[in-house]
């Protein structure tokens, strides 16, 4: 994308009193956010929530000069830019109501990621930051990739967890991508982006602000196939996390606690609610493999595959996956050589063969066609 169209997206969250909605409304309006700036206010204040004050600030925009610093910082500091109407832009986020115009990354946004967001308490328990790395840490291995805030306690353990599977984890920020918090999270940060990224809808130099961590709350949920809570008190942001992804029709899933602590009042509450109650990250995946193969966009061609009969029901790289394993026992790794995926996609692959009852897994990550 060329730099002026990446001003002009970046420019949308600089003008006084516009939100994202009021953004998406106006580029809709006029194709794009270079033909919003240029256009004439009587035409700007006839958009959906664009009051004639904010028409006006559009059209007599004059913060380029901080808009150029902005781009400036993300490139000195190696931060991505990521424009709404981009191919890189994660699709789940693109269907929430008021999603970002621009996102700031820091590492590896995978649109064919199946992603799952794990939140809870900044004041977990031992047991809470135990049970949420081994969720995590078990998941990531069956190339799921986990999404939190970075935050103290679970959101910690959350991401931990991933790293310790191997897998793909990111963190969504409620403060610019230049500004740590918490700051003994720095190593975290670090880690995080190279194993996944750190996210932000946030300009740099925003403090962590309370009003901002609903907001940061939305893009969490938002990137998710389903929000996991683990030990949430009855007044927690957690809950508002599992709220948002109710509303974005996202799957809720609850992990009990204690009965005695105070820190599972939340969870318990959810799970009275309608919330499914999680024992194991079986009790996870059973809800959400069946919507990976439908959030996620497979080429349309592939010259690895021939034309074979047997495997027409199956997706592109399921048919490679499954001509590459024949009817011997092949480890992981074996795999990978065979079929040229990275382990992520490919684990992937493997959960929808088994959910659909064509693979099986047997002990060491070993696999074998399923005889009928």
């Amino acid at each position: 994308m060329a730099s002026t169209d990446i001003q002009y997206w970046l420019a949308l969250k600089f003008v006084d009193g516009l939100g994202n909605i009021g953004s998406k409304n106006l580029v809709e309006r006029f194709g794009s956010p270079r033909a919003a700036f240029e256009a004439p206010v009587g035409k700007i204040q006839n958009v959906p929530h664009i009051t004639q004050k904010t028409a006006q600030h559009i059209h007599d925009f004059d913060a380029w000069p901080q808009v150029e610093r902005e781009m400036e910082t993300a490139e000195r500091l190696g931060v991505s830019l990521i424009t709404a109407d981009s191919s890189h832009y994660p699709r789940l986020l693109l269907n929430i109501y008021d999603f970002p115009p621009v996102i700031y990354t820091k590492g590896t946004i995978s649109t064919s990621d199946a992603t799952l967001a794990v939140v809870g308490s900044r004041t977990a328990s031992t047991y809470g930051r135990f049970t949420t790395e081994r969720f995590c840490r078990e998941l990531a291995m069956e190339g799921i990739t986990i999404v939190s805030g970075m935050a103290r306690g679970i959101d910690s353990a959350a991401h931990r967890g991933a790293i310790a599977g191997k897998g793909r984890t990111i963190a969504v920020l409620g403060t610019g991508m230049d500004v740590l918090y918490p700051p003994e999270n720095k190593e975290l940060f670090e880690r995080i982006s190279k194993c996944g990224a750190v996210i932000t809808e946030f300009p740099f130099g925003t403090r962590p602000l309370a009003a901002h961590f609903p907001a940061r709350n939305r893009i969490i949920s938002g990137l998710s196939l389903g929000v996991v809570v683990v030990e949430a008190g009855e007044k927690s942001g957690s809950l508002i996390t599992a709220r948002l992804a109710l509303d974005q029709g996202r799957e809720v899933f609850a992990v009990p606690g204690n009965i005695d602590s105070p820190g599972t009042k939340g969870t318990h509450r959810l799970i009275r609610e309608g919330a499914k109650l999680v024992e194991s990250t079986q009790d996870i995946l059973e809800e959400i493999l069946p919507q990976v193969n439908h959030h996620t966009a497979y080429p349309e061609t592939d010259t690895r595959v021939s034309d074979d009969r047997r495997f027409g029901d199956f997706e592109i790289r399921e048919q490679v996956v499954l001509k590459a394993l024949g009817h011997q026992p092949l480890h992981v790794d074996t795999l990978m050589d065979n079929t040229g995926y990275e382990i992520q996609e490919l684990l992937q692959i493997l959960m929808s063969l088994e959910l659909k009852g064509s693979v099986t897994q047997l002990p060491g990550k070993t696999f074998i066609i399923k005889e009928e």
